[in-house]
C-alpha cells in the first residue's frame, strides 16, 4: 500500500466560495460534532479570511463563533486551521505590524492550531514576519505558494519560494491553487521537488474545482509525496468550490493509498444540516452560478469565486459600450461577446502588469484594468486610461514585488503621471495602531475581552466592529435578509406589484436637471467611466450617487438623500434623463 493521505475539511471556504455569509455560532456548534463523527478528517478549517468580517456584518461576535466551533475539534484531537493574507491579515487591505502580531496570539488562545499564511504576490517579505509571529504564539506556521500558470511561475520560482518560507520557519507548505488552473503534471513535479529537498515538511494541497482540473491535480500531488488534501462535502462541493471528500477518497483508495474510512451516516447528517442552513437563510446569499464549473476559467486564470461579481460588472458596463458602438454604426455586443473580450483582455493585461498571481486582491485589480480597457478602447483612447490608486499600487510595488516585469508602456505612463516605483518593504509603510484602538475602547467603556480578543476585533475590522457594537449591523443584516426573502417572493408578483413593494420603504433619487447620467466625474470637465453601482450598495447620507451633465456642460452632483441601500437603478451610464425623473431608489436604514 502507498503512503497515508489525510483529509482536511475546508468548511469556512466552502461557504465563502459559494456566497456572502458563513453559518452563525449556533449552527457551527451543531455541525461540529457531526463532522467529528464522520471520522475521516484530520483537520478542519474553522476560521480566517472573510470569516470575521461577515460574522460582524451578520451582527454576531466572531470571537464567540470561533471559540464555539474550535472547541469540539480541540477536544477530539482534530487540528483546526485558518487562512490569513499575510500583509492584509484577515482583511482586504494592509494591516500594521502590531495588529498582525496580536492576531496569532488571539487566534491560538481561541483554539486555532494552524495558520495558512499567503501573500497575493508570493512576496516573502509579506510572509516571513507572519511565520515568526505565528510560531511565537504557539501556532503551526504553514507557508503558502499561490499557484498560477505563467511563463514566470516556473518550478524554480516556486521551489525557491518554498525554500525561503521554510528558512523563515514554516513547518508546512500549502499549494494553494485558488483558481484551480494549476496544471496537474506541474503540481506533481513541484510536490516532488519540495518533498525530496525537505522530506520532513508536510505538504497540503488546496485546489478549487472551477475549470475541472482539481481531481487530476489531487492524484498527481499524492503520487509525488503530498500528505494532506483539502476537501468539501455536499451540498457545497464541486462548482467553484472544492472536490467532495467521497470522490477524493474513492480515487485515492483505488490508486493504492492508505486513506481513512468515512462514516456515511454522519456524512449524510452533515450534508442535511448544511442544506438546512442553506434553506433557513444562507441560501438567500448564494450565487447560483457558483454551483457550476466552467472551462472558460482556464483562458483567463481568474478565481471562480469572482465570476458572480465579474458578470455584474460586465452587465453594468455593457450598455455604455453598446451605446458607443451604436453611434459608430457597429454591432452591439452580447454578454457572451463581452465575456470573451474580457477574458482576452485579461490575458493581454496580465503579463504586462507583471503576472501577479490572480488571487485576492490582485485578481480584482487585474480584471478591473482589463474591464476599463475595453471601455477606453471603444472610446478610441487606448489602454490604461482609467486606472485607480489600488491598481497603480500593485504595479508600483506598494503591496510587494510583482513576479514579472512591468511593460515599458506602463512604466512610461507612470513616469508621465509623476508616479514612482518602490522596492521598500511594504510593512514598513504602516504605523502601529493598537494604542489608538485601546484609547477608543477605553473612551467607549468597551471590555477588551478574553485574551484581548475584542480589542483585536476592533483593530482588525474597525468599521464593521463599530456597527456591530452599535447594533446597526444586526439591523442591516435583518433588513438584507428580509429583502432577499421578499425578492424571492416577488418573482411571483406582477411587475407593478414588484415595483410597489420595492419602493414602499425607499427614497426616490430624482434628477435635479435634465441631461446625461454619469457615475463618476474626473473634475477636469470630463466624465469618467465607471461600473454601474450594484444593487445592495450602501450609501451614507449626503454621499454623491451620480452626476448629471446639464445641457450647458456643468456636471451636477446628485446625492443619495438620507442614505441606505440601493434597491433599483432606472438610468444607465450616458443615458439621458429629464428633470424630475427617478434615477434610482435607495432603501432607508431601519
Amino acid at each position: 500500500m502507498k503512503k497515508k493521505i489525510q483529509f482536511s475539511l475546508v468548511y469556512r471556504d466552502m461557504w465563502q466560495s459559494s456566497g456572502k455569509f458563513q453559518p452563525l455560532k449556533d449552527e457551527l456548534a451543531r455541525i461540529a460534532p457531526v463532522i467529528i463523527d464522520m471520522g475521516c478528517f484530520a483537520r478542519v478549517e474553522t476560521n480566517g479570511g472573510a470569516f470575521e468580517q461577515v460574522n460582524l456584518l451578520a451582527g454576531e461576535n466572531p470571537n464567540d463563533a470561533v471559540r464555539a466551533f474550535c472547541k469540539p475539534f480541540n477536544d477530539a484531537g482534530i487540528k483546526t486551521h485558518m487562512l490569513d493574507r499575510g500583509l492584509n491579515a484577515l482583511r482586504m487591505y494592509p494591516v500594521p505590524d502590531d495588529v498582525r502580531q496580536m492576531m496569532y496570539r488571539v487566534k491560538k488562545a481561541q483554539g486555532t492550531d494552524i495558520t495558512r499564511i499567503f501573500d497575493g504576490l508570493n512576496d516573502i517579505r509579506n510572509i516571513a514576519p507572519s511565520i515568526r509571529w505565528a510560531k511565537e504564539a504557539g501556532m503551526t506556521a504553514q507557508g503558502t505558494l499561490c499557484i498560477t500558470t505563467s511563463p514566470v511561475h516556473t518550478l524554480e520560482y516556486y521551489s525557491k519560494l518554498a525554500d525561503e518560507e521554510i528558512e523563515a520557519g514554516a513547518e508546512e507548505i500549502c499549494l494553494k491553487d485558488m483558481a484551480g488552473i494549476g496544471q496537474p503534471a506541474f503540481l506533481g513535479q513541484l510536490t516532488k521537488i519540495i518533498k525530496e529537498k525537505h522530506p520532513d515538511i508536510i505538504i497540503e494541497y488546496h485546489g478549487h474545482s472551477g475549470p475541472g482540473l482539481s481531481m487530476a491535480s489531487v492524484l498527481e500531488v499524492c503520487e509525488n509525496g503530498a500528505d494532506i488534501i483539502d476537501t468539501a462535502i455536499e451540498p457545497l462541493s464541486w462548482g467553484k468550490v472544492h472536490p467532495d471528500v467521497i470522490s477524493v477518497q474513492s480515487m485515492l483508495r483505488h490508486a493504492g493509498f492508505d486513506v481513512p474510512d468515512i462514516n456515511m451516516d454522519a456524512y449524510m447528517k452533515a450534508r442535511a444540516l448544511t442544506q438546512e442552513f442553506i434553506d433557513e437563510w444562507l441560501g438567500y446569499f448564494i450565487n447560483p452560478q457558483n454551483k457550476f464549473m466552467s472551462s472558460l476559467l482556464l483562458t483567463c486564470g481568474l478565481p471562480g469565486g469572482m465570476m458572480g461579481s465579474m458578470m455584474s460588472d460586465l452587465g453594468g458596463i455593457r450598455s455604455t459600450i453598446n451605446n458607443i458602438r451604436k453611434k459608430k454604426g457597429e454591432t452591439e455586443l452580447s454578454m457572451d461577446d463581452l465575456l470573451i473580450k474580457l477574458f482576452d483582455e485579461v490575458a493581454y493585461v496580465w503579463p504586462r502588469v507583471g503576472y501577479p498571481p490572480l488571487v485576492t486582491p490582485f485578481s480584482q485589480y487585474t480584471k478591473n484594468i482589463a474591464l476599463m480597457n475595453l471601455l477606453s478602447m471603444e472610446q478610441g483612447k487606448g489602454r490604461y486610461v482609467y486606472m485607480d490608486d489600488a491598481m497603480w499600487g500593485m504595479i508600483l510595488g506598494k503591496s510587494g514585488k510583482v513576479p514579472g516585469e512591468i511593460a515599458p508602456e506602463i512604466v512610461e505612463l507612470a513616469k508621465q503621471q509623476g508616479r514612482e516605483f518602490t522596492t521598500v518593504d511594504p510593512h514598513t509603510l504602516l504605523e502601529n495602531k493598537l494604542p489608538e484602538f485601546r484609547k477608543e475602547m477605553d473612551e467607549n467603556g468597551w471590555d477588551y475581552g478574553q485574551d484581548d480578543e475584542e480589542l483585536f476585533e476592533l483593530a482588525m475590522h474597525p468599521e464593521q466592529y463599530r456597527n456591530f457594537k452599535s447594533g446597526q449591523a444586526k439591523k442591516n443584516f435583518l433588513a438584507d435578509l428580509q429583502k432577499a426573502k421578499d425578492a424571492r417572493l416577488g418573482s411571483k408578483l406582477t411587475p407593478e406589484q414588484i415595483a410597489e413593494f420595492k419602493h414602499a420603504k425607499a427614497d426616490a433619487i430624482v434628477a435635479p436637471v435634465k441631461g446625461q447620467v454619469f457615475w463618476e466625474f474626473q473634475g477636469d470637465g470630463e466624465a469618467a467611466p465607471a461600473v454601474e453601482p450594484f444593487i445592495g450598495k450602501e450609501y451614507k447620507e449626503g454621499d454623491t450617487f451620480c452626476y448629471i451633465q446639464a445641457p450647458w456642460g456643468e456636471f451636477v452632483p446628485v446625492t443619495a438623500a438620507l442614505g441606505g441601500k440601493l434597491v433599483e437603478i432606472g438610468a444607465h451610464q450616458g443615458g439621458k434623463v429629464q428633470k424630475g425623473a427617478v434615477i434610482a431608489y435607495i432603501e432607508r436604514k431601519q
